[in-house]
């Protein structure tokens, strides 16, 4: 029996801890607050869903002069809203796509997306951009069939040495030459199919 004081008890020290106080991040209107440690759904990080910075961070550089500088807080900032931009305008999408019971979300879906939305005046844009950027493939394409056809010409890639070059080679300047009869195949020699 000392004069000392007894000395309080290691719970005394401790905040009293609220049931509340475990919902109380879900409340705030951030539907990432309550997720803690930077996780989210299914155990996938966050972070996971995001663009990369590095991608963010320069086409924001490509909108500012050349001097500009951009903090690390604005870059993650824009990181998280673009990304959480592209989710939401996808999912809107997905959303006509199940309704409608296809499988694929392609550029129409986006687009009509964004008009729902209230993005009309990108949509339009984008519109422009969409039909352009198809127009070029379709190019592309065909530019493609072109170059393939010509380089096989006479069973020999292009640039290969060879005593038959041009049109001297039967069937050559005839794309379907592959898929007609042709005179002595299989060593039957008659001409006829197999």
């Amino acid at each position: 029996m000392s004069g000392s004081p007894p000395s309080p008890s290691k719970e005394a020290d401790q905040p009293v801890h609220s049931p509340d106080a475990d919902n109380q991040d879900m409340d705030s209107g951030d539907p990432h607050a309550g997720l803690g440690g930077g996780f989210d759904y299914d155990g996938v990080k966050e972070q996971d869903r995001w663009l990369p910075i590095a991608n963010v961070a320069r086409i924001m550089k490509n909108a500012l002069p050349e001097n500009a500088k951009i903090a690390k807080e604005a870059k993650e900032c824009m990181q998280e809203c673009v990304s959480e931009f592209i989710s939401f305008i996808t999912s809107e999408a997905s959303e006509k796509c199940q309704q409608e019971k296809r499988k694929t979300v392609n550029g129409e879906d986006i687009l009509f997306a964004m008009t729902s939305l209230g993005f009309e005046n990108y949509a339009e844009a984008l519109k422009v951009y969409l039909s352009k950027y198809r127009e070029q493939q379709n190019q592309s394409n065909r530019e493609r069939v072109m170059d393939s056809n010509t380089s096989w010409q006479g069973g020999m890639m292009q640039g290969e040495k060879g005593e038959n070059t041009g049109e001297s080679v039967e069937g050559a300047g005839d794309p379907n030459y592959m898929y007609t009869a042709q005179a002595g195949h299989n060593g039957n020699g008659t001409g006829e199919g197999y």
